[in-house]
């Protein structure tokens, strides 16, 4: 690991570890576990995008924003946008050139999902921290039709292999599986 990717990440836990809930620099370190499992050849950008995935979250309360649909996609639009921002202001700090700190904003801003494999790539271990680690406790508040709605959206976002490998390592139930066949 190069010094100036150490930098960012530990930047990026220090920033997190002010989650008043806890949660954050958790989760910053469940993506970078998946990552290294799904990924391991994945850049230091890309690595910093996936640890500052969800930097300072809590700072935006879902609240703050009107309920419903286009509530809730405007607030995941601008917590990308504040993502974004946050994450290359840190990357600057740590050292890391103009192009890297530009570069981790498409990432976190989901830019080119399907068309570039470095978003892609962040996409489906988004979704496989969501499986491993928040899916259960997620799945018991709602009812089946509102929990299978959820994974098909969330098998639509992924790649192909990224199904595929969600299929291997999940036993799931046949029509959740069904969603990640579809896609």
């Amino acid at each position: 690991m190069s010094d100036r990717l150490a930098r960012a990440l530990a930047a990026i836990d220090a920033a997190n570890a002010a989650d008043p809930k806890g949660e954050a620099l958790v989760y910053g370190q469940r993506m970078n576990a998946e990552l290294a499992r799904l990924f391991p050849e994945a850049s230091e950008v890309l690595q910093v995008a996936a640890r500052g995935q969800h930097v300072e979250r809590w700072l935006l309360p879902r609240s703050d924003y009107p309920e419903g649909k286009t509530g809730y996609l405007d607030w995941r639009r601008e917590q990308g946008r504040r993502h974004a921002a946050r994450v290359a202001g840190i990357m600057a700090e740590a050292g890391f050139p103009a192009a890297d700190c530009e570069r981790v904003t498409v990432l976190l801003r989901k830019e080119g999902i399907k068309r570039d494999p470095e978003v892609q790539a962040l996409e489906d271990v988004i979704c496989f921290v969501f499986l491993k680690w928040y899916f259960a406790p997620f799945a018991a508040e709602r009812d089946a039709e509102s929990t299978l709605d959820i994974v098909r959206k969330t098998a639509r976002k992924m790649s192909e292999a990224g199904r595929s490998r969600v299929l291997d390592e999940f036993d799931l139930p046949k029509p959740l599986a069904q969603a990640f066949r579809e896609g």
